[in-house]
């Protein structure tokens, strides 16, 4: 669906409003509490209200002279890609690792077994989107010490 215009936006305001409640949109597959990420596009709760009042206000159009210029129309053709099989793996460190950014390939789950056994989630995606995927970038770079152990259940990952 199309959101450029009222007109292509306004029959889909009732299930705009059930998808951003729920907050399935906007898209956004990492799971919450698994990492700390930079732009990531959620919604706050005043956002949210903000949405569901002016749909159940009846969604009426606003004022044209604050719309933005519409941007030029872009298309390209899908890539096809495949989900592959679940795979698990580690890999223990052999020097310190500063985790600044993570590039998944697929659905994927990673997390970091510290030297001290503390356990640091850093990803989970369970259910992957080419079409959304993005380099999901730390808050805060994450220094992992020489010993942590990284776990990895899912798709390839790039660690940047």
């Amino acid at each position: 669906m199309s959101l450029l215009t009222y007109e292509e936006a306004r029959p889909w305001a009732k299930a705009m409003r059930e998808q951003v409640a729920n907050r399935r949109m906007p898209p956004w597959d990492a799971v919450k509490g698994f990492g700390q990420f930079r732009d990531d596009p959620s919604l706050s709760q005043a956002e949210i209200d903000l949405l569901v009042a002016w749909v159940e206000g009846g969604a009426p159009e606003g004022n044209s002279e604050y719309l933005p210029s519409r941007p030029p129309e872009v298309s390209a053709a899908p890539e096809p890609h495949g989900q592959g099989n679940v795979v698990s793996r580690s890999v223990t460190l052999s020097e310190p690792l500063t985790l600044r950014a993570i590039r998944p390939r697929g659905a994927v789950e990673l997390s970091a077994i510290l030297p001290d056994r503390r356990v640091e989630h850093i990803l989970c995606i369970p259910a992957f989107h080419p079409e959304w995927n993005r380099t999901y970038t730390l808050r805060t770079p994450l220094r992992l010490p020489k010993g942590t152990r990284l776990i990895l259940t899912g798709s390839a990952v790039e660690l940047r």
